[in-house]
């Protein structure tokens, strides 16, 4: 089967007092993402573009932000779980390439953390994750420093025969 391709994005409202985290990653910044689960929208939109490779709906589909059990769940664990759920269907993460809308914190310091912290959860080499990150120019509610946004794209693979399965863990 040659690579599929799926397409995320996920976009979250800044508040005060809430941790900004990317990949698990902790960004310092004074406001950080609303939302049921850590609300990582880097994380969200590339589970988003995964599943949507494989055909297997979005991350609403698997981790509803109406069930309790995924309430404070950080990203990375929605990253490792669709890892698995591609594994079991005999396809794995081959590549990710993801950009962050945000004024404010300034990401280009953390951009080679997140992308390693991304290829980490998924189990794949940082080397198949590339994060970039941009501002708004002041327009909107990103550019006016009141939200964060993430777009992802993703392409996976089918296993090879007797390949290891599933996000490696550490």
């Amino acid at each position: 089967m040659p690579p599929r391709v799926g397409i995320g994005f996920d976009l979250h409202r800044l508040t005060p007092r809430r941790p900004f985290v990317l990949a698990g990653i902790r960004i310092p910044s004074p406001l950080g993402p609303v939302g049921h689960s850590d609300a990582d929208p880097l994380s969200h939109a590339v589970v988003d573009a995964l599943l949507g490779a494989a055909g297997l709906g979005d991350i609403g589909d698997h981790f509803p932000d109406s069930d309790p059990r995924w309430k404070g769940t950080p990203g990375t664990e929605f990253l490792r779980r669709t890892a698995g759920m591609l594994s079991r269907r005999g396809l794995k993460p081959s590549g990710v390439d993801a950009t962050l809308f945000c004024e404010r914190p300034r990401l280009g310091p953390y951009k080679r953390a997140v992308a390693s912290a991304l290829a980490r959860a998924l189990g794949i080499p940082a080397s198949s994750v590339n994060v970039k990150a941009k501002t708004m120019e002041g327009l909107g509610p990103i550019g006016q420093g009141r939200a964060v946004a993430a777009q992802a794209i993703a392409a996976v693979t089918t296993l090879r025969r007797g390949a290891r399965r599933g996000p490696r863990r550490g």
